[in-house]
């Protein structure tokens, strides 16, 4: 998973405003006690990061793939 689906998946998830918040100031313990803003530029994996603040914030495993998109042709 790229950075950018990262964001992608938080925006539709959350919501374009929330989502940058969550990302900055929830800190989940999955993460090493830090934020998905941090962990990120700390260089985890964007997918963990997902499915940690997914957990975290208990969002039903049936989205975790995100939205289907139709792909570009």
């Amino acid at each position: 998973m790229r950075v950018s689906d990262f964001w992608r998946l938080m925006d539709d998830e959350f919501g374009e405003a929330y989502s940058r918040t969550l990302a900055r100031e929830l800190v989940v313990d999955r993460l090493g006690d830090r934020s998905a803003a941090e962990a990120l530029a700390a260089g985890a994996d964007p997918k963990t990061v997902w499915q940690a603040i997914c957990a975290a914030q208990d969002v039903p495993r049936e989205r975790w793939l995100g939205r289907d998109i139709t792909p570009r042709t």
